[in-house]
């Protein structure tokens, strides 16, 4: 059995490393130069779309789509999982603070959002997409109160909206353009 004392330098000890490690993350990201808005996603979006793409990690595009579309729709619906409060109030505080401070964020883009149905392989990504465009279009007309992020807590929408901008570009950053030849 831990005794008190083991536990207090324990958690000291696991919180310094998380910090230091956390700070390590921050500083290697470069920020974001463009507006954290739905409006910039959408354009960037568009964008992209009229190309033919590939993805560069381990969901296809479909995948990806539907991943950013549920995040966005379970801010409004409620996320089917949340970390633990004091992880909300600590760490996931703390990553968010430092996302936001350089408009960019950085996750394990394979990882799903804790209790979502699993993302099917091989679906329509023309489909996926008009449901991104959709849950971006609901966003951004939504006047009622935001369910609590599953890892940062409760955000503001303004928050919410560079959340959601974020994760969308960190999902960018594995897809590409084509190359013909």
């Amino acid at each position: 059995m831990i005794n008190r004392r083991q536990f207090i330098i324990g958690a000291i000890t696991s919180s310094a490393g998380i910090v230091v490690g956390g700070g390590v993350i921050w500083s290697r990201i470069e920020p974001y130069p463009l507006p954290l808005t739905i409006e910039q996603v959408v354009v960037q979006l568009n964008q992209l779309m009229t190309s033919s793409l590939q993805t560069t990690g381990a969901w296809d595009l479909a995948e990806i789509f539907n991943h950013c579309a549920q995040s966005i729709e379970y801010s409004m619906l409620g996320y089917p999982q949340l970390k633990s409060p004091v992880f909300q109030n600590t760490i996931g505080r703390i990553a968010f603070a430092s996302f936001e401070a350089k408009g960019k964020m950085t996750h394990d883009l394979a990882e799903a959002i804790p209790g979502a149905p699993m993302l099917l392989k091989a679906q329509n990504s023309q489909q996926a997409y008009q449901r991104l465009q959709q849950a971006l279009s609901a966003f951004n007309a939504y006047q009622g109160e935001l369910a609590p992020q599953f890892a940062y807590g409760y955000l503001t929408k303004q928050q919410y909206e560079a959340a959601h901008v974020m994760h969308i570009n960190n999902h960018l950053s594995e897809i590409a353009i084509k190359q013909v030849g």
